[in-house]
């Protein structure tokens, strides 16, 4: 949870010639932030649970992240999927509705594709952007591990 401590003001019109300002101290107002949307995640987790794919969650780059065979495949990042897919077909999949590169480091990062709501709205075509990453998957090279 966050606290945040600030004055709003209020317009308040008291007659059509007239009008003042109302200071109204707000303190210790409780919003809880989130960095990811949730719901995403939790529809992402249902695809796999669906699909039958053991995986693993990791929270990371502000978002979470779906492992499966210890490599990235899926994820939420703010309000958007992640994914991870086959770099040949990234141009295809470009030209579906809500995709775009993934710039998350303010350059393109090939094989890599953020999906707004316009393109995840609907089961089937979240179910649809899943299957692109699980079919990438066991080709995708795996990370080096620190030691």
């Amino acid at each position: 949870m966050r606290t945040l401590d600030f004055k709003v003001a209020r317009f308040i019109s008291l007659s059509t010639s007239f009008h003042f300002y109302k200071v109204v101290n707000f303190t210790s107002l409780n919003f809880k932030t989130m960095a990811y949307d949730e719901f995403l995640s939790e529809r992402i987790a249902n695809q796999l649970k669906a699909k039958g794919t053991p995986y693993e969650a990791k929270k990371m780059m502000g978002g979470i992240c779906y492992m499966v065979d210890d490599k990235m495949c899926v994820g939420v990042v703010k309000n958007e999927l992640m994914l991870r897919i086959d770099p040949e077909i990234e141009e295809e999949l470009l030209k579906q509705k809500g995709s775009r590169p993934m710039d998350f480091t303010g350059r393109r990062m090939k094989g890599y594709l953020f999906i707004n709501g316009e393109g995840t709205d609907m089961e089937d075509d979240l179910s649809q952007w899943v299957d692109h990453a699980l079919e990438f998957n066991p080709r995708a090279k795996s990370s080096k591990k620190k030691k």
